[in-house]
């Protein structure tokens, strides 16, 4: 794979040839002035300095990222022109090739384009030849089966991570309010992320049963220490179907922390996978499935690299 990164595209987009394409497709010639006169327009800092902008598009604004596509698209018709399988979201753009051999050469090619031809600068640093599993797109990654050619779509390394890194701020040990508004500030987020990642094949499905079993142990864990004190966890998992002598042995065995206590038989029995979700708590792993079905896999993710 040919990955390719842009340097600080969105600041050196060339407003003539921008305007350029827009002329070449769009016959108000009012509506080009407008957005002229946009691109033109100056940035006031929040120290008061005025900075005019000769070149690039402004983040932040609703037109920012089509006009953006319109610059690019003149590197999509070339690669497409060319033959390349290559997909591209806004300035991220992979290309795949058969071999390492062929991307360098690649590499080499495109980045004549970009510079030459369309007066972007490519980020060297960070672009690269490699696996595709082993670069992060989108925080997708992608691995191609070799038996049948297809594509699994997976979580990158640095997606993983931050799903943990948020997980972990959605349930810290030291946690005031009650479990359930833990659970509906969980919901809230897993509902949004699930949105954009429940694009994510089968080979994810282990990694989203990992992240529910986490979630659920660090939710007991904040259980356990909103009841303090051994008796009355032993009492509480009493309650919750557990022999009470089966729960005190387990919670009083030795000095465990909170942390430890949660992973114990007691704990576990008593605050179940089926505990949580009568309690309102949603499944990465239930929502991914529920938004699998409804998505068709593009057919090119099943052929085999021409």
């Amino acid at each position: 794979m040919v990955d390719l990164d842009l340097e600080r595209f969105f600041d050196r987009v060339h407003h003539q040839r921008l305007l350029a394409r827009l002329a070449q497709r769009v016959q108000d010639k009012p509506l080009l002035t407008l957005i002229g006169k946009m691109l033109k327009a100056r940035v006031v800092l929040p120290d008061g300095v005025v900075v005019s902008t000769e070149e690039g598009v402004p983040q932040g604004g609703p037109l920012s990222p089509l006009l953006s596509n319109i610059v690019l698209d003149e590197l999509d018709q070339e690669l497409a022109r060319r033959g390349h399988r290559f997909v591209r979201y806004a300035d991220d753009c992979n290309i795949y090739v058969r071999s390492e051999r062929a991307g360098h050469r690649v590499m080499e090619s495109v980045v004549r384009f970009i510079e030459g031809r369309m007066r972007l600068v490519v980020n060297r640093s960070k672009s690269a030849v490699a696996l595709p599993e082993s670069r992060h797109f989108l925080g997708f990654r992608l691995r191609r089966e070799p038996l049948d050619g297809s594509a699994e779509v997976l979580l990158s390394k640095r997606s993983e991570e931050r799903l943990d890194e948020k997980l972990r701020e959605l349930t810290p040990r030291s946690w005031g309010n009650s479990v359930d508004r833990c659970i509906q500030a969980i919901n809230v987020y897993v509902t949004g992320w699930v949105g954009f990642f429940g694009i994510c094949t089968a080979g994810a499905q282990q990694a989203l049963q990992k992240r529910d079993a986490h979630i659920r142990r660090r939710l007991r864990a904040i259980q356990l220490r909103h009841w303090k004190r051994k008796g009355t966890m032993a009492r509480k998992l009493a309650h919750l179907g557990v022999r009470y002598e089966s729960a005190w042995r387990s919670i009083s065995g030795g000095r465990k922390s909170i942390w430890a206590q949660s992973q114990t038989y007691a704990a576990y029995t008593g605050m179940r996978p089926v505990y949580f979700a009568k309690r309102g708590l949603l499944s990465l792993e239930v929502l991914w499935k529920a938004r699998s079905q409804h998505i068709l896999a593009p057919a090119q993710l099943l052929l085999p690299l021409g």
